[in-house]
């Protein structure tokens, strides 16, 4: 058996691992590229297998870095079965569509320069036309139940617990007479998050692909980030300034509302506006209010009781651009949730061009920020930034709330792999940057004493 890493090795995005056994073939995952000009010309290609061959593609969630791809490997003439999580499969087309909108949209100014500049037109990775292929594979999984996705290949997905329908999936592998198990951890979402059931660990595998996005570190305790959030709403309210949140519109947007309820029904926080500026996170908060089944405990209480819906009364949902545009004129206090969540798309660039050079306008990075991406500069302290090609002075108050992440910190992703660790497997650390599984490498090194494989893009592993 051959396992080949086409992303997410020795980087954060661009998910894509292709199994090879003697009588199976299927990728896992294949998500786009992020942050900067060199991620979209990698995202501008599938990877480099035979589609003919490919049984089957199985994912484990609907983010981009790890949907966004698919519409080429259709392209490049793959037709068989893409496996996924219900929820997943609603999420994907939604990702899908919009990904498709926001080429158009981007790709509309960058041609116009590359134009006046005698260059040709780019054409976009993909179109509508494609997604609706992808969407006709789209085939259900349950959670914790065996299927056959390809000859001599089972699978196995559980709970993640990073967004909705996300899953980490155990491949049972018959080969030369001998069963091999392959597990993929996806993106582990932390201990405790809000509305989700708390990732479910596996117990046995001969090699485990472990994410390591925060293997360097915890994040502060959600307490205390609740805390500092509730801080940064009342200076913005007291100095009647905008609130700025660049949020996937995924996971984290709802997140954030279900926070703020609870804030707004404690009365830790007086309730003021908060607008969801997103089309994509409004249909996308449709779904999570659909599958209510993946829910845990205090979510479903509080769903039930009917608190959630009163509290959040105060939410206002902006569809069309012209929407959007119109809270330039809208003044403060006021909270703004948009897309996309590294700042390099979206609506939030707009309001970061009208708003940061105002020393009262608070922005809140809530997520893990790519490196090259807008938002990782503003976290590094960058004192000025380029948007739509006009210089803009970054006077606003920046804040980076770690402890909303949907991504498992150190010690969760320890704890997860605790409970497989007696097994012994073959540990390859993916979805992560140096700085993230280099430590994380060492740690599990001391601790079981594994070391751990750090892959590069292209590198197989063998089993």
């Amino acid at each position: 058996m051959k396992i080949t890493l086409y992303g997410a090795a020795g980087d954060v995005t661009g998910s894509a691992y292709h199994v090879q056994t003697e009588r199976g073939n299927v990728l896992v995952d294949c998500g786009i590229f992020q942050g900067g000009r060199d991620a979209e010309l990698r995202s501008r290609k599938p990877p480099p297998i035979d589609y003919s061959r490919l049984d089957a593609v199985l994912l484990t969630h609907a983010h981009l870095d790890h949907t966004g791809r698919l519409p080429l490997v259709v392209k490049a003439g793959f037709n068989r079965p893409i496996y996924a999580t219900p929820a997943t499969i609603e999420m994907t087309s939604l990702v899908l569509h919009d990904s498709v909108k926001v080429q158009s949209y981007d790709l509309m100014r960058l041609n116009r320069k590359r134009l006046r500049t005698g260059l040709t037109a780019q054409p976009p990775l993909y179109g509508d036309e494609e997604v609706k292929k992808v969407e006709h594979l789209l085939r259900p999984i349950p959670y914790n139940e065996s299927i056959e996705v390809a000859e001599g290949i089972r699978m196995r997905a559980v709970e993640a617990g990073h967004i909705l329908g996300s899953v980490s999936i155990e491949l049972s592998i018959k080969e030369k007479g001998t069963t091999k198990v392959v597990v993929f951890s996806g993106d582990l979402g932390p201990q405790g998050m809000a509305i989700l059931k708390d990732p479910m660990p596996f117990r046995n595998a001969n090699i485990v692909f472990l994410e390591s996005t925060y293997g360097d570190r915890d994040h502060k305790s959600l307490k205390e980030t609740l805390a500092e959030g509730e801080e940064i709403i009342q200076y913005a309210i007291a100095n009647k300034g905008k609130i700025l949140i660049p949020s996937f519109a995924i996971g984290r947007t709802q997140q954030l509302l279900y926070y703020i309820a609870a804030s707004f029904h404690n009365e830790r926080l007086s309730q003021f506006n908060v607008y969801v500026d997103s089309p994509m996170a409004i249909e996308a908060t449709k779904i999570y209010l659909k599958h209510t089944e993946l829910y845990d405990a205090e979510a479903m209480e509080l769903l039930n009781s009917g608190h959630l819906k009163a509290d959040l009364s105060h939410v206002k949902y902006v569809v069309t651009p012209e929407e959007s545009m119109a809270l330039n004129n809208v003044p403060g206090p006021m909270l703004i949730i948009a897309g996309a969540g590294m700042c390099n798309a979206g609506r939030i660039l707009h309001h970061l061009r009208h708003n940061l050079w105002m020393p009262e306008t608070s922005v809140v990075i809530v997520g893990y920020q790519g490196e090259g991406t807008l938002g990782r500069r503003l976290v590094e302290g960058a004192t000025t930034i380029t948007i739509f090609g006009e210089k803009i002075a970054v006077r606003a108050q920046i804040h980076k709330l770690g402890g909303l992440s949907a991504h498992a910190g150190q010690t969760d992703l320890l704890r997860w792999f605790d409970a497989i660790a007696p097994s012994r497997p073959t540990v390859v650390l993916s979805h992560g940057e140096d700085r993230g599984r280099i430590p994380l490498g060492q740690i599990i090194e001391q601790r079981y004493g594994i070391k751990p494989v750090l892959p590069e893009y292209g590198d197989q592993i063998e089993v």
